[in-house]
């Protein structure tokens, strides 16, 4: 697939952003946020309108101008950083480019190569974001499109993100009763702190994407609701509450990642964690909406063994469980008192475990969910996106779990060493739970390999 840009430009915000808010507060979870960037592609078929004449210059115009509208009302977004503690709310506005495609859309939907689909965001995802947003139309040879964005994260999570997305497509369709104007209050909530010491850029090194394989599972509904059963047998009498789809895919996923690794590097000394990113809004006093722009997440910790039981099922009922009640721990309690009345303890622990990360003391298995979150409530007004991916990221041992388009079902995105992976695709086990190389699009499955290049 190769990927042309024909044109790119500077979007900038409809209306000057007032005096008064031009320096943008970072708040102490944006300056723990990784500093890198969060890729979203919107992909749509467009079959009703690709033979127009100049259908896609009406779109890329429609783009541009809701885009501005949008960033007058998310103006930190067109601002540039100042250092991690500010932003300069300037205006300077955001990079818009054009690209063209020289495949069909339809080629992509049916078999998904993550690496090359990096080639349709604006920016790499194996530098560091020195820019708060980017955007790129890609027009395939079909009439198709797909719209690529790179959020950094250092100034917003994925809600963030999704929320900003949904509001510009409500301006782009004119339905303005639909845009929920964002708050900035974090800065408020979470003062920013000095943070000597805490580099979050560290993990972050050119050609990252192509140290580490991504590769994306898909988990149907049937299969997710087997798992579910599967680790709920166990727990029932003592935890009557049904298990959440995505602790029991979290859990599954652990164990088989832990079966993948263990003839390779387990060793006994080391620290093996499950990490599962958790928004706090819901949890913080008063709750927040979604709406509200940032940073709002922290991370559970779930120890998982280091033995070779770790792959049985007696492991898995009890790591459910276990999982659960670390993430329930996270309340408007732990929020105040990690966050804002001892915030510095927390650095100080997270320092710690960056140190035993570098020096290969600890094994980390990162999992963050984006399910139901607004991911296909994208309509610029020319339907839904057909597909919602991520990319190919850099990050070792890191899990993205998306909703399918039909919202009953999950998709893994899954980034690994190359021998782990060819281990967790050889394992007959994890290849019992998951859709082997299933389309976007759920049809018109073509390969005949179990996950083709990388799908």
């Amino acid at each position: 697939m190769e990927v042309k840009v024909i044109s790119s430009e500077i979007i900038k915000p409809s209306s000057p952003t007032p005096v008064n808010l031009r320096r943008y507060r970072l708040s102490f979870l944006d300056q723990l946020a990784r500093r890198a960037y969060s890729p979203f592609l919107y992909y749509y078929t467009l079959d009703n309108h690709a033979g127009a004449p100049n259908f896609i210059a009406e779109i890329s115009d429609k783009l541009k101008k809701s885009l501005s509208q949008a960033l007058t009302l998310y103006y930190p977004l067109a601002g540039r950083f100042i250092d991690d503690g500010f932003l300069d709310c300037n205006d300077e506005g955001v990079p818009f480019i054009e690209a063209n495609v020289t495949t069909k859309l339809s080629d992509v939907l049916e078999n998904p190569i993550l690496i090359e689909l990096n080639n349709l965001l604006p920016f790499e995802l194996d530098e560091i974001a020195e820019l708060p947003f980017g955007v790129q139309l890609n027009v395939f040879q079909c009439g198709g499109i797909a719209v690529g964005l790179c959020f950094s994260h250092r100034i917003e999570d994925a809600l963030s993100s999704l929320v900003f997305v949904r509001n510009w497509t409500a301006i782009a369709r004119g339905d303005n009763d639909a845009v929920a104007r964002p708050e900035f209050v974090s800065g408020d909530l979470f003062p920013p702190r000095d943070i000597g010491g805490y580099d979050r850029s560290i993990a972050i090194k050119k050609n990252m994407c192509t140290t580490y394989i991504t590769k994306r599972f898909v988990f149907d509904a049937p299969k997710i609701e087997a798992l579910r059963a599967k680790y709920e047998e166990r727990n029932m009498v003592m935890k009557p509450r049904r298990l959440s789809r995505v602790v029991a895919v979290s859990v599954f996923l652990w164990n088989r990642f832990m079966a993948a690794t263990n003839s390779v590097e387990i060793e006994a000394g080391k620290n093996y964690v499950i990490r599962h990113l958790v928004n706090i809004r819901p949890r913080c006093d008063p709750p927040l909406p979604e709406h509200a722009f940032g940073n709002y997440f922290t991370r559970s910790e779930t120890i998982g063994s280091i033995t070779s039981a770790c792959t049985g099922e007696e492991h898995c009922y009890s790591l459910a469980r276990k999982l659960e009640e670390e993430i329930r721990r996270i309340d408007k309690d732990f929020v105040a008192e990690n966050f804002q009345e001892k915030g510095d303890e927390m650095l100080e622990n997270l320092k710690k475990c960056a140190a035993r990360s570098e020096k290969g003391e600890e094994i980390a298995f990162v999992i963050t969910s984006l399910c139901r979150f607004p991911m296909y409530e994208a309509d610029f007004g020319l339907g839904k996106p057909a597909w919602v991916s991520s990319a190919s990221r850099g990050f070792g041992n890191l899990v993205s779990l998306f909703d399918n388009k039909s919202g009953d079902g999950i998709e893994a995105y899954i980034c690994l060493k190359p021998d782990h992976m060819a281990n967790l695709e050889a394992d007959k086990d994890f290849l019992a739970f998951v859709s082997p190389n299933i389309a976007a699009l759920g049809e018109n499955i073509t390969n005949t390999t179990p996950f083709g290049d990388g799908a």
